[in-house]
C-alpha cells in the first residue's frame, strides 16, 4: 500500500474532525426530514438542529442567532454580500473598496459588479507585510462608497488584517464593512459589534467541518440591505432560498463550537510547530524567505520562498508533503499568485514559493518528517546557499 504525504495544505481545506462527523450522521439516517416542513416531528427534529448550529455559529464571533443565514460555502457568502449590497445600493452609492490580496471570488465578485451595475471598484495595493494602509483606506472612502470588503486571514500568506480598525473608518464614513472571514472563523479572536463587522463570511471546509456548507453574518440594521441572489421558497429569511442541509449545518455548528472551546490552547500550539519548522528550514537554507507579516499572521501558515531553487521541481521532489504554492484555486490554473505580486515579491521568487498550512491533527513527527522532505528537495538542487 503506498504511503500516503504528510498532510500540510490546511489552508486549502481541513479533514472533517470526527466529533463533527458523529453530530452529523443522524441527519443522514434516520433524522431526515426537511427542516422546513412545520407540520410534523421529523421537520421539527430537524429545525431543532439547525436552530442549535445558529446559536454555536453566533457565539464564536458575538452575534445572535438570527443574524446568521446559511450558504454552501463561504464563495457563495462572499458573492451574497458583495454583490446584494451593490446591487441594493445602486442609484444610491455606486462605490466600493476592497484589496488586491483578496480571494478570487472577492476579487471576481467586485468585477461582476462593475461589469453589470457599472459600480466604481477601487482595489487597493497593500505593504509587503501584506496589510492595509489604513490612511490609504481612509482616503479612498467616499460618500459614494457603499461596501468595504476585506478579507480576516489572507489564505495564501496568512496575514491578519487589523479588522478593528478597518470597522471604526468604514463606521465613521457610513460605509458597510465585509469580511471574508473563511480562514479566520475560529481561529482568530473576532467580535462583530467590538470590530464594527456589518457582513461575514464562513466556510465550513476551512475549520474541520464538511464541504458544501458555510453562512454569512448579516448585522441587524436598518441601513444594510442585501438583495438576493438566489430565489425561490423564500428559505432563510428570503435572504438565500433552497432547502438547508440539516447534516451539512449540524457539522458546522459543532465544527464552530469545537473551534471555540479551544481556540487559544490550538493557536498555542500551532505558533510552538511552526516555529520549530522554520527554524528548521532556516538553518538549512538561510537565504530563505518568509512572505508577509511574521507578527501579524495567523499560526498556522507558513509562506515561504528559496530564491534560486526551482519551485516546480521543490514540488514534485517533496510528494512526501501534501503543500502547494498558492491557493487551491491558484493552484488549478498555473501561474504567478496575484497574492504574492501584491506584496512585491518577484516572479522568480514567487515560483520558489510553497505554502505550508498545519493543524489540528499535524504531529511533532510530522513537523520534522516534513522538514527533513522539504531540506532534501532543496538540497538535491545543489545550489543551496550557506
Amino acid at each position: 500500500m503506498t504511503k500516503r504525504p504528510i498532510y500540510m495544505d490546511y489552508q486549502a481545506s481541513t479533514p472533517v474532525d470526527p466529533r463533527v462527523l458523529k453530530a452529523m450522521m443522524p441527519y443522514f439516517t434516520e433524522k431526515f426530514g426537511n427542516p422546513h416542513s412545520a407540520t410534523h416531528m421529523y421537520g421539527w427534529e430537524t429545525e431543532a438542529a439547525v436552530d442549535i448550529a445558529r446559536e454555536d455559529i453566533a457565539t464564536v464571533i458575538n452575534a445572535q442567532a438570527s443574524q446568521i443565514y446559511f450558504t454552501s460555502g463561504a464563495t457563495e457568502a462572499n458573492n451574497l454580500a458583495i454583490k446584494g449590497v451593490m446591487q441594493a445600493y445602486k442609484g444610491h452609492k455606486n462605490h466600493m473598496v476592497t484589496l488586491a490580496s483578496e480571494h478570487m471570488c472577492v476579487i471576481a465578485s467586485a468585477g461582476a459588479c462593475a461589469n453589470i451595475l457599472g459600480t466604481d471598484v477601487t482595489i487597493l495595493g497593500v505593504g509587503k507585510d501584506g496589510l492595509v494602509d489604513l490612511d490609504a483606506l481612509d482616503a479612498a472612502i467616499t460618500d459614494q462608497t457603499a461596501l468595504v470588503s476585506i478579507m480576516a486571514v489572507n489564505n495564501e500568506i496568512g496575514v491578519i488584517q487589523p479588522l478593528a480598525d478597518i470597522g471604526k473608518i468604514a463606521c465613521a464614513k457610513g460605509a458597510i464593512f465585509h469580511t471574508d472571514a473563511a480562514q479566520a472563523f475560529g481561529k482568530i479572536h473576532i467580535d462583530v459589534d467590538a470590530m464594527h463587522i456589518d457582513l461575514l463570511s464562513i466556510s465550513g471546509h476551512k475549520t474541520y467541518g464538511p464541504k458544501g456548507i458555510g453562512a454569512l453574518y448579516h448585522r441587524d440594521d436598518q441601513r444594510l440591505t442585501i438583495a438576493p441572489q438566489m430565489h425561490g421558497g423564500g428559505q432563510e429569511g428570503g435572504l438565500r432560498s433552497g432547502t438547508v442541509a440539516p447534516a451539512l449545518v449540524a457539522g458546522l455548528g459543532a465544527a464552530a463550537n469545537i473551534a471555540h472551546e479551544n481556540r487559544a490552547q490550538e493557536e498555542t500550539r500551532l505558533k510552538n510547530m511552526t516555529a520549530r519548522l522554520l527554524g528548521k528550514l532556516a538553518a538549512a537554507y538561510p537565504a530563505m524567505i518568509v512572505n508577509g507579516s511574521c507578527d501579524q499572521r495567523w499560526a498556522g501558515n507558513m509562506n515561504v520562498s528559496f530564491p534560486n531553487i526551482d519551485g516546480t521541481r521543490l514540488l514534485a521532489d517533496t510528494r512526501g508533503v501534501a503543500l502547494s504554492s498558492g491557493s487551491a484555486c491558484s493552484s488549478a490554473k498555473g501561474g504567478v499568485s496575484r497574492v504574492l505580486t501584491a506584496i512585491g515579491v518577484s516572479e522568480i521568487n514567487a515560483k520558489a514559493t510553497l505554502r505550508i498550512g498545519i493543524g489540528r491533527f499535524t504531529t511533532d513527527d510530522e513537523i520534522d518528517q516534513a522538514a527533513d522532505i522539504i531540506i532534501k528537495g532543496l538540497q538535491g538542487q545543489k545550489k543551496l546557499i550557506i
